[in-house]
């Protein structure tokens, strides 16, 4: 069967317009110890969890199909416990949301976020000094504001100044009502825009005490090397919060000429987003408790696709990887052509079919240029994490994304309920299912297309209106 009369029988049952398939390299999640999507992916980011990028999800609106979202995550593996110093967005830290929208890979437009904390009260130890009932609430010591710009071909743009973030949740006694103070920490800007930044439960999920023992999963125990009694699978993240930057925008704000492309076949209507993470260059600590910076923004973190400086890129190299942008990433195809962790999965679990691990044209296909007819970008490879923004959402979601016919799911952009562990696995262990077997000649190996981690969902419910992110737990709920 052809992709295209794959296409047409998918949009017939699930009311898309238009797509195309395939499947994505992907990512996991951890918190200090150890890493994932993009969880401590490299060992100078380690160091660094405040400019740390965790995950980027960029999908058009569910209730507002007229808008995409984008939600950037940073500071992994953050314990709802944490005071008397609680997390909080880096005032060093630029962050920013970028967005290429024709056929080079170099960013053509780019929001860029700057923080700035207070402290009200320099006498007490104490994050918050009574309950705090409301952004302003004097009770708050450590409040945080930030400003918003957007940038299109060297033109600025401040959106918004002195935002509010709300604090972190931290319990019934001084977080009575987090919910409220989330709410009111959402901002309208110009344009039809809407944007959220703050602590949320980190929405990732996966078996990370498994996968990084030798990339063991659960289910799947006996079929290993070194075998185990088969279990469930443990959500590694869970009870786990991160610092979300969550904008929600009118889809001509992103598109190439501001036009709404009406048709998943129009070249305009592929977007490629990447987040990032960028410090001064130069760094005076003082004798006190300061710090001055001054030279230019050096980019330290950058994400797209989930999991790539995770896995695909060797250690020797991660760091530079996070220095270049997505337009120089071709000196990093081989990575891809010949994944280590396929030849891993072949090692470790040994009655399995074995799986390609050379001339992996098909993720150098999916990762780098897009999948023509639904997210190809251009032929210059860049790890942007590409979105149809002509393809609505699906009326009935499904986990595995492209792999089960929702082409309006992974990797196509990226939900927060897309299962993108157990696509990942599949992927490198030649097991993309029927579907895409039929529609692309993908490789589909059996019973590799029914690997997983055993974590089919994130343990907590998102939110079904913006910033869709759910709460994070507060301290005194964890047992």
């Amino acid at each position: 069967m052809s992709l295209a009369r794959t296409v047409k029988r998918a949009s017939a049952v699930t009311g898309l317009v238009a797509a195309a398939a395939a499947v994505v390299l992907v990512g996991s999640g951890r918190p200090q110890a150890t890493s994932a999507s993009s969880h401590r992916e490299a060992p100078y980011i380690a160091t660094d969890p405040s400019a740390d990028n965790t995950d980027v999800y960029a999908f058009v609106s569910p209730d507002k199909p007229d808008t995409v979202t984008i939600i950037a995550n940073f500071i992994p593996g953050e314990l709802p416990d944490a005071g008397p110093n609680f997390y909080e967005f880096g005032n060093d830290v630029l962050y920013g949301i970028h967005i290429n929208n024709d056929a080079d890979p170099e960013e053509d437009v780019t929001y860029e976020f700057r923080f700035k904390t207070e402290t009200r009260n320099p006498d007490t130890f104490l994050y918050n000094t009574g309950q705090i009932t409301s952004l302003d609430d004097p009770h708050w010591n450590r409040p945080q504001f930030y400003s918003v710009t957007r940038v299109e071909h060297g033109y600025r743009e401040v959106l918004g100044t002195h935002l509010r973030t709300p604090p972190v949740n931290i319990g019934p006694r001084s977080t009575p009502t987090y919910d409220a103070l989330a709410t009111a920490a959402i901002n309208k800007l110009p344009g039809g825009r809407t944007v959220f930044a703050g602590q949320r439960d980190d929405p990732f999920f996966v078996d990370l005490g498994s996968v990084f023992d030798l990339l063991g999963l659960r289910p799947f125990n006996a079929a290993h090397l070194i075998p185990l009694p088969n279990e469930k699978g443990r959500d590694g993240l869970l009870n786990l919060s991160t610092h979300s930057i969550a904008l929600q925008v009118p889809i001509t704000d992103l598109t190439h000429g501001h036009v709404r492309p009406t048709s998943a076949s129009d070249p305009n209507a592929v977007i490629g987003v990447y987040a990032s993470a960028s410090r001064h260059r130069v760094r005076v600590l003082s004798t006190d408790d300061g710090a001055e910076d001054s030279g230019p923004w050096v980019q330290i973190s950058r994400l797209g696709e989930p999991l790539i400086n995770e896995v695909i890129i060797p250690l020797g190299e991660k760091d530079h990887w996070n220095r270049t942008d997505p337009a120089d990433d071709k000196e990093f195809v081989d990575d891809y052509l010949n994944p280590e962790p396929s030849a891993l999965v072949n090692l470790l679990y040994p009655v399995l079919p074995d799986a390609a691990t050379k001339n992996r044209q098909d993720l150098v296909t999916v990762l780098l240029t897009g999948i023509p007819g639904l997210t190809f970008s251009g032929n210059q490879p860049a790890d942007l994490l590409r979105l149809n923004v002509a393809v609505p959402p699906a009326a009935h979601p499904d986990r595995l994304g492209a792999l089960n016919g929702d082409f309006a799911g992974f990797p196509n952009g990226r939900r927060l309920a897309d299962d993108v562990v157990d696509i990942e696995v599949r992927a490198l262990a030649c097991g993309y299912g029927p579907i895409l077997h039929q529609a692309l000649g993908l490789c589909d190996l059996s019973p590799n297309d029914q690997l997983g981690d055993g974590v089919d969902a994130n343990d907590r419910p998102f939110l079904k209106t913006f910033p869709y992110v759910a709460a994070p737990r507060s301290g005194y709920e964890i047992p």
